[in-house]
């Protein structure tokens, strides 16, 4: 059996599981599709199990890390799904009221990966609020399949309710002085978009990957955005140029990043989707922009 590389996998199998991780096909349309890939001494078992994330091995900042506090909380998100579980984490013995970032996970709910950017946004100096949408249904299932399938049963409307009042809870939390920035993936980066067009305060905004708001919603925008996308990401991509005329015609704060040559998900270091080099990039420049519109 081949063992398999990045550079082994043509562009139409990213591009299929794309199609599966947004819910345009079911599991069984996904393998029967990747079947015709598995050739030259790929199996069909080998190919899934590559483009599968690996949360086990992949973490950079350890669940029990001794330089932060981390620990699951509640709070109240009375228009949304009520009460929501999300990952809290800062800096640990801090003395000092420090800014806040909400982080916002994929169409799949607080999956290890989005835990550990929490964990990753507070060695960088912030307390961090990665709450789980999937928190009504029971959280997120411990798998990622199960998960979008949750997921896909809430209202958008309801979850975008869910991180607001993560919002709000952040910006009142004894330990936070009140800025508190957003950063989200995929559906994640929606939510970010949606939280700078409704929260008139939000101190910064960094969508990754993102769909873009309507029109009649962008020019509602207060909050400067760094908008972080992937070339090859023709789906979300197909918006960001009616998004960015709205942007300049009103005014708004914007920087956007198009990485080259990389593809939606670049930043989850859990799969084959993942660019080492862009997604150090987009991390450095995402903390350094917290760090100019939140200290």
């Amino acid at each position: 059996m081949k063992d398999l590389k990045k550079e082994d996998i043509k562009q139409d199998v990213f591009d299929l599981y794309d199609d599966y991780a947004h819910n345009k096909l079911n599991r069984r349309q996904f393998v029967e599709k990747l079947s015709l890939y598995a050739v030259g001494g790929v199996t069909l078992s080998s190919l899934l199990s590559f483009m599968s994330p690996d949360y086990i091995t992949n973490l950079m900042v350890q669940p029990d890390d001794p330089s932060l506090d981390s620990d699951y909380i509640t709070y109240e998100s009375p228009k949304g799904g009520g009460t929501i579980k999300g990952l809290l984490s800062q800096p640990k013995d801090n003395k000092t009221k420090l800014p806040g970032v909400i982080v916002v996970h994929e169409n799949r709910g607080l999956n290890p990966y989005i835990e550990d950017v929490g964990r990753r946004t507070a060695k960088a100096g912030f307390i961090s609020l990665a709450p789980d949408a999937l928190s009504p249904l029971g959280g997120y299932p411990g798998n990622d399949d199960d998960g979008r399938t949750m997921q896909k049963t809430r209202n958008q409307q309801e979850m975008l309710e869910d991180f607001i009042a993560a919002y709000h809870h952040l910006k009142n939390y004894d330990n936070c002085d009140g800025n508190v920035g957003v950063v989200g993936f995929c559906f994640g980066g929606w939510i970010s978009n949606m939280m700078a067009v409704r929260l008139p305060n939000l101190g910064a905004a960094v969508p990754y990957y993102g769909r873009q708001p309507e029109a009649e919603d962008a020019v509602k925008i207060k909050a400067p955005l760094l908008l972080q996308y992937g070339e090859l990401d023709t789906r979300v991509n197909a918006g960001w140029p009616a998004f960015e005329k709205i942007l300049k015609a009103n005014g708004i704060e914007y920087t956007a990043y198009i990485y080259p040559e990389v593809n939606h998900g670049f930043h989850n270091n859990t799969t084959p989707r993942y660019d080492k080099a862009a997604a150090t990039l987009s991390w450095e420049r995402t903390i350094a922009f917290f760090n100019k519109h939140l200290k």
